[in-house]
């Protein structure tokens, strides 16, 4: 059964992420399907949005579609909703885009997953991450939804996003997600090296061309994130977990000596085999206090 799919290794088996399948069309249910080779419990969030099935999408909110775009802002209502569907549809068209499905992962109360855009861009092929996080009611139908991604790979330039959620200071992260986040807070580059899987990885916000594998390139890559004398401590605001993954969303107020206007975000966290951070995915669009 489809539903959490864990495309970078291992099976998944989350529920309603984001849409009802049984409220699309059986030749439309059955081609994706034929896509996925399996039975589907839920539909990936662009899987959806390409196949024009409106009351679908519409469908699989709990009240009036609500989504928190980085470029649109709030979209909240149908005929707004419907205006960004035949955008968005649009927009990918153009682009010839391909969808490459990452991650997804679904609590009780909430979910996310992960996908990479590979787009026509002005001198070639151009690949946009994309994280989407849902607040689910209890029947599985999403409350709101909220996207992110960097401006970085379309425009070249960040475009800091204010806040879509207040800080929650009884949120409390796990283990190993934990010791990175205190890490991070305080500049420590051992600290936040030594929370990493030997071959573990953490992706910047522009794609895949800012991977950084490795302790040495770990290293490297915090050791300049902390040149502005100092870490980056979050304002955390929401956590979906399972045993294997997670999301939190966060505001970036302050990056070492500079302090910044609030700008959200959020960052997935995959754990390996041995309790480490197998990887850290970033997903904001905070411009750097340093060139």
């Amino acid at each position: 059964m489809v539903g959490r799919r864990r495309l970078l290794g291992g099976m998944w088996d989350a529920y309603r992420m984001p849409w009802a399948p049984e409220l699309f069309s059986a030749p439309t249910l059955r081609r994706l399907e034929e896509k996925w080779q399996d039975e589907l419990v839920s539909v990936p969030f662009f899987d959806g949005l390409m196949t024009g099935e409106f009351d679908a999408l519409v469908g699989s909110f709990a009240q009036v579609p609500e989504l928190h775009h980085p470029v649109r802002g709030r979209i909240r209502g149908a005929r707004a909703f419907e205006a960004y569907v035949n955008e968005t549809q649009a927009w990918l068209s153009q682009r010839e885009a391909s969808v490459e499905n990452v991650e997804v992962v679904v609590g009780e109360r909430g979910g996310f997953g992960e996908a990479v855009l590979h787009l026509d861009g002005g001198s070639g092929r151009v690949d946009l991450p994309v994280a989407t996080v849902a607040d689910r009611r209890s029947d599985g139908r999403i409350g709101e939804l909220r996207i992110y991604f960097s401006s970085w790979p379309l425009t070249g330039r960040h475009a800091n996003r204010p806040p879509l959620l207040q800080p929650d200071p009884e949120l409390r992260e796990s283990d190993v997600v934990a010791a990175y986040q205190r890490a991070l807070s305080a500049g420590d580059v051992d600290a936040i090296v030594a929370a990493f899987e030997p071959d573990g990885y953490a992706r910047e916000p522009a794609g895949g061309q800012y991977l950084h594998r490795g302790h040495d390139a770990l290293r490297g890559f915090y050791g300049r994130l902390f040149s502005n004398d100092g870490g980056i401590p979050l304002e955390r605001c929401a956590l979906v977990e399972d045993e294997r993954a997670c999301a939190l969303e966060y505001n970036v107020v302050r990056w070492g000596k500079t302090e910044l206007p609030p700008a959200a975000g959020v960052a997935v966290y995959v754990r390996g085999q041995n309790g480490k951070l197998a990887a850290a995915r970033i997903y904001d669009d905070v411009s750097p206090p340093f060139d």
